[in-house]
């Protein structure tokens, strides 16, 4: 299952009809089960990344896999380790091992590890007919695998999942009709701005991404020009003036954002959050 949402970052400066503008894409592609040519016995269950076409074809700015760790009752060392599996040959094997991390945990309600795996998936993109998955484990002092890989009670929402950011370039028109400015502008009338919501710099850590976006905000003065478009308004403003504020800046369209966050039992939820983004500001 692949999960792929644009978040308000073009890069672009100049526009034409049809402008091209590079954007910042963040993706997640949740585990699947081990295809069985990669299987002996069954085993290992997991994990398989499907990704698009389209996201293949694009830029990797950034990957990190993440990987659930049962709780433990003491600090323990765990030693991960994540296995390119490939397909089972007649001596058997089917290991190739490109990761491997010493861990010390201590967490007894679990832990969610990050492992950055840029370079791993850009061989994928390069070579699609490698990707056959991954094996993980996590293994303590005692034997016990500790990453949770399979489907199973209480496991719900903790199975691996790759994060992504790629860059992607984009032909499209713009079809903004109301004013854009930024911190420069001498621009008196009412415009749209930008601004970045830093979710990092609230604390809010329970969020996996975005991990900041483009909100933007509305803010400038409405004159009498807009009387022809609201003449409600302006006539209230006229007929009792103390009554009424005149025309605001205000935003006239927004759109939502799609978030990817932790809930208060760890589980991974996917939601679409709505009017988080101010597209266009006018008066009202």
């Amino acid at each position: 299952i692949s999960i792929h949402f644009s978040v308000n970052s073009d890069l672009g400066t100049e526009f034409s009809s049809k402008p091209l503008l590079s954007v910042h894409r963040f993706s997640f592609c949740l585990s699947l089960p081990a295809d069985p040519v990669v299987q002996i016995e069954g085993n290992p269950h997991c994990c398989f990344f499907n990704f698009s076409p389209k996201i293949m074809f694009t830029k990797v700015v950034k990957a990190q896999l993440w990987v659930y760790l049962r709780p433990v009752q003491h600090t323990s060392t765990v030693y991960l380790q994540i296995l390119r599996l490939k397909p089972v040959t007649e001596d058997g094997s089917r290991h190739i091992r490109i990761r491997s991390l010493k861990i010390d945990l201590n967490s007894r309600i679990g832990h969610w590890q990050s492992i950055d795996f840029k370079h791993v998936l850009q061989n994928w993109f390069k070579q699609p007919q490698n990707n056959w998955g991954i094996e993980i484990n996590a293994f303590d002092p005692n034997g016990n695998d500790l990453a949770v890989t399979s489907l199973g009670p209480g496991a719900e929402g903790l199975h691996p999942f790759m994060e992504l950011r790629v860059l992607e370039n984009n032909k499209r028109s713009r079809r903004n009709l109301g004013l854009d400015c930024d911190e420069h502008s001498t621009e008196s009338r009412c415009c749209r701005y930008p601004l970045t919501v830093d979710f990092e710099a609230f604390g809010w850590d329970w969020i996996i991404a975005p991990k900041r976006y483009k909100a933007n905000y509305c803010s400038g003065q409405c004159e009498y020009m807009f009387m022809q478009k609201y003449p409600h308004t302006h006539l209230v403003q006229q007929a009792n003036p103390r009554g009424s504020a005149g025309p605001c800046c205000t935003p006239t369209k927004m759109s939502p954002i799609n978030m990817l966050y932790f809930n208060d039992k760890q589980q991974i939820i996917y939601g679409k959050i709505p009017g988080m983004v101010v597209d266009r500001c006018g008066c009202s």
